[in-house]
């Protein structure tokens, strides 16, 4: 499945790194949601794009959204890898990449999980999908853009 702008979002139910389960229906009438999907806990681009999120944390809230990042790493290594850099927001392990391929997040060079930004609205829309391997701080820029024209 590839899921489109338009779309419903797919629902999905993960571990935290916090070990709570968050659902992407918990938001479902409340907030609009930045699900961005990363290659992997503190890798160079990774830590970039995370801090970067993390550094326009506020904007989002204010903006009325929620962001949560996915990869395939273990909640222990997005315990540490959120506390290293102090991230505000939740990371999910999505062991196996079934939420990954659910969504349709292509893979670079068929062996790196993609990068992807979904902007999903509060009626579980997705509004916009950014998918950039090496422009990591565009997601924020992008995903923040969109959510300007959403009504809160």
């Amino acid at each position: 499945m590839t899921v489109k702008v338009g779309d419903t979002a797919p629902d999905f139910t993960l571990p935290s790194q916090t070990g709570t389960s968050v659902s992407l229906k918990d938001f479902k009438g409340k907030k609009n949601v930045i699900v961005y999907f990363y290659p992997k806990d503190d890798t160079p681009g990774c830590t970039t794009q995370a801090c970067a999120f993390r550094d326009s944390y506020e904007v989002f809230k204010d903006a009325g959204a929620e962001v949560i990042g996915i990869s395939e790493d273990s909640q222990q290594s997005h315990q540490k890898f959120a506390s290293k850099y102090q991230l505000p927001f939740t990371l999910l392990s999505d062991t196996g990449n079934k939420v990954r391929q659910l969504y349709g997040v292509p893979a670079t060079l068929w062996i790196m999980p993609g990068r992807v930004t979904y902007v999903i609205d509060k009626e579980g829309v997705v509004k916009h999908i950014f998918d950039s391997m090496l422009d990591f701080k565009a997601h924020v820029a992008e995903a923040l853009k969109t959510l300007d024209t959403i009504k809160i």
